[in-house]
C-alpha cells in the first residue's frame, strides 16, 4: 500500500525557486564582497585643527613717517611808491580812437521780382473745394448745397432751352441721348463746350443752349481761382 502524499506538503514542487532564491542570494553576498574596501588609519584624515597648535605669528609694525610742511613762502617785497614833485610834467599818452569815422557805402538792393504763382490746372466738377456759383445758389453756405443747386439749376436752364421737337423733325424715336463737356474758367465764362449726339443738329443745338449759360461766380482751388469741368447729359424722348 503507498502512502499518500498531500501534494500542498510536498516540497519537491517548489525546488526550481528555492534554487533561484539561492543563487540570488549567494551572488548579492560576491557582489558586496568584491565591492568592500578597507583604509588604513593613518590615511584618514579626521580634518579637524586644533587651535591650540597654530603658532603666533608676529606681525611686523610698520611705521609711517610723514613729510614735513613745506616752508612758508617768503613776505613780498615792498612796493616802491615814487614821488613826483609837483613841478614836473608828466606826459599823458593821447588815446586814439579805433571807431572808423568814414561813411558807410550804400548798396542799391535790386528791385525783388515776384515769383510766378503756381497754375492750378482745371479741377472736376466733383472735385473742387469751392464749387462755382450759378446765380441764386448764393444763399447756401455748404459746398455740398451749392452743388445739389447749381446742378438743379443747369439742368432747369438746358431743358427750358432744348428745342426737343428736333428729335421728331430727324426721324428718331424713344430714348435719346446728348452729352455736353464744358469747362467754367477762372472768369465765371462758359468755355470749350463739346457735345456728342446721335445726329449733328442735336448735337449744334446743345452746343447752342449751353453757351447760353449766365456767368457765374468762378471755383476755387486752395483759395484761388481756378477752371472747373463739368459733364451734362441730355435726355429727352420722342413720342411716336
Amino acid at each position: 500500500m503507498e502512502p499518500k502524499k498531500n501534494p500542498k506538503k510536498d516540497l519537491g514542487r517548489r525546488s526550481v525557486l528555492f534554487f533561484q532564491l539561492g543563487l540570488i542570494l549567494m551572488l548579492f553576498i560576491t557582489w558586496r564582497a568584491i565591492e568592500w574596501k578597507t583604509y588604513d588609519k593613518e590615511d584618514i584624515d579626521q580634518g579637524v585643527v586644533q587651535f591650540d597648535q597654530l603658532d603666533e605669528e608676529d606681525m611686523p609694525i610698520t611705521q609711517i613717517k610723514t613729510p614735513p610742511p613745506p616752508p612758508p613762502p617768503p613776505p613780498p617785497a615792498p612796493e616802491v611808491i615814487e614821488v613826483v614833485e609837483d613841478d614836473v610834467e608828466i606826459e599823458e599818452e593821447i588815446i586814439e580812437s579805433t571807431e572808423v569815422m568814414d561813411e558807410p557805402e550804400i548798396v542799391e538792393v535790386a528791385e525783388v521780382e515776384e515769383a510766378p504763382q503756381e497754375e492750378i490746372a482745371d479741377v472736376p466738377f466733383t472735385a473742387i473745394e469751392d464749387v462755382p456759383l450759378f446765380p441764386g445758389c448764393e444763399k447756401f453756405k455748404t459746398n455740398n448745397e451749392r452743388k445739389k443747386c447749381m446742378s438743379d439749376k443747369i439742368k432747369e436752364f438746358v431743358n427750358s432751352k432744348f428745342n426737343t421737337d428736333l428729335g421728331s423733325e430727324l426721324g428718331l424715336t424713344g430714348v435719346n441721348r446728348v452729352y455736353v463737356r464744358f469747362k467754367i474758367d477762372n472768369k465765371g465764362k462758359i468755355t470749350g463746350v463739346q457735345a456728342r449726339a446721335p445726329h449733328p443738329r442735336l448735337q449744334k443745338e446743345a452746343e447752342r443752349v449751353v453757351n447760353m449759360l449766365p456767368n457765374m461766380t468762378p471755383g476755387k482751388q486752395r483759395g484761388k481761382p481756378v477752371g472747373v469741368l463739368y459733364s451734362l447729359p441730355i435726355i429727352f424722348q420722342v413720342q411716336d
